[in-house]
């Protein structure tokens, strides 16, 4: 079986797979071929990825292979050039491009999207969604402090005294939590709000203050994402909002529903009572953003306060981002690569079914179907 590894367009930094990814597929019996730059702007050269045993190609060569990786998907084109029955392996954001669904399902083509992966425990080590966020939390705090016109520690000197940053995070998923942690050890006051009563144990454990508000909808079983809430509890919450992010320096926000636009949990009013110099920085900004003004991939100035709309901040990180990237994806191969080196999609194992979008001419994945009638 063979292997193709593709290299993503601009603005996309990250790789499917480093060399060293690269070196630990081929033990299992599979032949690689690397597009000729994939690596480029992960710092790893054709050269590194032949040194590991691939072979450098050219894009059409990588797609006519019999699995092909890739991370933000591939265009029309793409795949016109795939093999039939082929094996499409990434992140393609099933439940906001259904429609889309459909033509690949026709081109008979197995479509793999790992951020569809159930967010179980068994599934950790290949979650692409949470070590991405990882980075993207820490990311994010860096990228404040680098906007911010001010610093984020308290600083005494013999001319007066700096108070610290007040920071305010909203959502403490994975990418929450690591802000926290980072904003913390800047020095910056951290204040987080989330809909799930359950984390705050942790956001304290981290040392940010959490701020409450009750009657919010259980979402125990949404594998870590926000769920919808009800009118009253969203009134009441904006209200705590506006009450802590009018006092903020700065904000992150995190929120994202699944198959939904992101919920406005930053709205203009609340904007336009913070201090000029704050700034935002929304990670939800590929689904509609968290603010009313935020716009995907661009720096919004409204009244002297920075909205910054970056989904994709992971990509900063090319190098880590790559390289955990590239260990999720060779733990979720093992479960459809045999010992002989052979594909084997085994809709018994739930990860796999839960995972595989379009199979055997068909969207296989229920909640997409849906989504596409």
């Amino acid at each position: 079986m063979t292997i193709g590894l593709l290299k993503e367009s601009a603005p996309e930094n990250r790789v499917a797979l480093m060399p060293e990814s690269v070196a630990t597929i081929l033990k299992m019996n599979v032949q690689v071929i690397v597009e000729s730059g994939a690596g480029a702007n992960a710092s790893a050269a054709d050269d590194d990825y032949k040194k590991a045993g691939a072979t450098i190609g050219t894009r059409q060569q990588a797609l006519q292979a019999d699995l092909v990786l890739g991370i933000r998907g591939i265009d029309d084109n793409d795949f016109n050039s795939l093999k039939s029955s082929a094996v499409l392996l990434g992140q393609f954001l099933p439940l906001f491009n259904a429609p889309k669904m459909k033509s690949v399902a026709a081109k008979n083509i197995s479509l793999i999207s790992l951020d569809s992966i159930p967010r179980t425990t068994r599934a950790q080590a290949m979650d692409v969604l949470s070590s991405q966020a990882n980075l993207a939390g820490y990311k994010a705090v860096v990228l404040a402090a680098t906007e911010y016109p001010r610093i984020f520690p308290m600083l005494m000197t013999a001319a007066g005294t700096i108070t610290p940053a007040k920071v305010l995070i909203l959502g403490a998923g994975v990418a929450g939590l690591q802000a926290i942690a980072t904003a913390k050890r800047l020095g910056a006051v951290v204040e987080v709000f989330d809909t799930r009563p359950a984390v705050k144990e942790e956001v304290m454990s981290l040392g940010g203050k959490f701020i409450e508000v009750e009657g919010a909808a259980d979402a125990s079983k949404a594998g870590g994402y926000a769920v919808e809430q009800s009118e009253d509890f969203i009134k009441r919450q904006k209200e705590k909002i506006h009450e802590h992010a009018s006092k903020a320096d700065i904000i992150i926000t995190t929120a994202q529903i699944p198959g939904r636009k992101a919920p406005i949990l930053v709205e203009r009013a609340t904007i336009d009572a913070m201090k000029p110099g704050s700034v935002i920085i929304d990670l939800a900004a590929s689904t509609g953003g968290n603010t009313d003004l935020t716009k995907d991939r661009e720096t919004v100035m409204y009244n002297g306060i920075k909205i910054i709309g970056n989904s994709n901040l992971a990509g900063d990180t090319a190098i880590a981002a790559s390289t955990l990237y590239g260990k999720n994806v060779i733990n979720f191969l093992k479960l459809i690569v045999t010992k002989e080196g052979s594909l084997n999609l085994n809709f018994e194992d739930d990860l796999v079914k839960g995972s595989c979008i379009t199979h055997g001419g068909n969207i296989v994945n229920e909640k997409v179907k849906e989504l596409a009638n």
